[in-house]
């Protein structure tokens, strides 16, 4: 009878650790300098960038240009899916880092419509767009890193360490707008909103040298570098489109209602329950750190109790979570919005901490990168990118927060759904010209037959 050996050489563990860490550094990084953009969307630009319409039309114009990175996701997913498939995951991930940086630095640098009218909302699209490129390359590629390097029963542990740069990054965001809105209203709209942008430069910095200091994923070694796929693209699109489909179809609460519940929330608060900016600032900086914390003990639970059961904890605890979040905002209860904000980021928390591991199993060593990170990139863009504008527009349309409820239990039940049909691979088994490998449509992933 065949057994597993539960032991991992300690090179092995180090060689985890290092790639869990280059992951949580570059998507630190990556994450705040996309966050910003975010909090800068719902708090800065409808009146910076957008100053001649109407506040409804102002904030959906704001939200579009955040948008427009979602939809430009997919591309990032292609190209450096490409690169990650053909040269390795290293190669692809430095070159994210320093396109996220370029384009962030620049946002911080750029004139407003007062200075250069209608040119001013268009560059800013665009420098959104090359955001978009580079976290649609980014985050498969750091997720691969992390997860392939790691040993087999901890694989949602170490793929952790990719998710944890979210909130990372998100703390990091709102928190230099949080103490950069103490300095009053005038103080933010007039130079103190080009801080955080401007920031990035030194963080860019930083998370190149540790990104470039990883070595290489060992499954692409071993299994992927100079094996014949073709173009990675065209591999990914003919073995791999079932699971591509489902991949998109995981994301509403993971990603979707991650928008719904920071960029959304914090406009709701701000514009149509009139309070400070300053409190929700802080309740979401709070929030994020709450997340920070409890994203890799989740991960970690993920190995134990199954990633898919982890997920469907996640999904159907975000819906139940925002439901009195919307309410108490709308009523105006700032104490109790500290409350919900929070707990509403932990349960989300229970999707994302093992997604990175959860989809990265979906796909075959062969053209992974471009596989996983195409289903992130359309999931996002179908998801992230839309969930927000489509909150404010039932929300004007209906008048009533129930509205937005409804639409979180449809994002939830077609999560659920997908997550229930979606297939693990394990990357034990050989990889030969006709490689099939082992499905398991259980919680976790399996070895030799074994759920772990």
């Amino acid at each position: 009878m065949a057994t597993t050996d539960t032991h991992v050489p300690a090179f092995k563990n180090k060689r985890a650790m290092r790639a869990g860490l280059g992951a949580f550094v570059g998507t630190t990084i990556e994450w705040y300098d996309f966050y910003v953009y975010a909090t800068a969307a719902a708090l800065v630009f409808p009146r910076l960038f957008f100053p001649d319409t109407d506040p409804f039309l102002a904030t959906m114009g704001a939200f579009f240009g955040s948008a427009v990175a979602f939809f430009v996701r997919p591309l990032g997913g292609i190209i450096f899916g490409h690169i990650g498939d053909r040269i390795g995951r290293r190669p692809a991930l430095v070159i994210t880092l320093v396109l996220m940086g370029v384009a962030t630095v620049a946002v911080g640098l750029l004139p407003t419509y007062a200075a250069i009218g209608v040119a001013a909302p268009v560059l800013l699209m665009l420098l959104r767009a090359a955001q978009g490129l580079a976290v649609g390359g980014e985050w498969g590629g750091a997720a691969l890193m992390s997860v392939e390097s790691a040993p087999q029963k901890q694989r949602m542990f170490f793929g952790g360490f990719t998710q944890l740069g979210n909130p990372a990054g998100a703390v990091l965001s709102s928190g230099i707008f949080w103490l950069i809105s103490m300095g009053g209203d005038d103080f933010l709209m007039d130079w103190g909103w080009r801080i955080p942008f401007l920031a990035s430069i030194v963080l860019i910095g930083v998370g190149f040298w540790v990104r470039y200091r990883v070595e290489e994923s060992p499954v692409f070694e071993q299994k992927v570098e100079g094996r014949d796929q073709s173009i990675p693209l065209v591999y990914a699109l003919k073995n791999n489109w079932w699971p591509i489909l489902l991949g998109i179809m995981i994301l509403p609460i993971a990603s979707g209602f991650y928008y719904l519940a920071t960029t959304f929330v914090q406009n709701y608060a701000v514009e149509e329950a009139g309070i400070a900016v300053e409190h929700v600032l802080a309740a979401m900086t709070i929030a994020s750190f709450v997340e920070l914390l409890v994203t890799l003990p989740l991960a970690a639970l993920s190995d134990k109790w199954g990633g898919k059961m982890m997920m469907y904890i996640g999904v159907f605890g975000s819906l139940m979570a925002m439901v009195p979040l919307l309410l108490v905002i709308g009523g105006g209860e700032v104490a109790l919005m500290y409350i919900f904000v929070s707990l509403v980021r932990v349960m989300m928390s229970a999707t994302w901490a093992p997604l990175a591991t959860i989809m990265a199993q979906m796909f075959r060593p062969q053209s992974r990168y471009t596989s996983m990170s195409l289903a992130y990139g359309i999931g996002a863009a179908v998801w992230g990118g839309m969930t927000p504008m489509a909150a404010l527009w039932l929300l004007e349309m209906t008048g009533t927060p129930w509205s937005v409820i409804a639409l979180v239990a449809v994002m939830a039940l077609i999560n659920a759904v997908a997550m229930f049909l979606a297939p693990q691979h394990s990357d034990e088994a050989p990889v030969t010209a006709s490689y099939e490998p082992r499905l398991d449509t259980t919680a976790g992933p399996t070895i030799n037959g074994k759920e772990q």
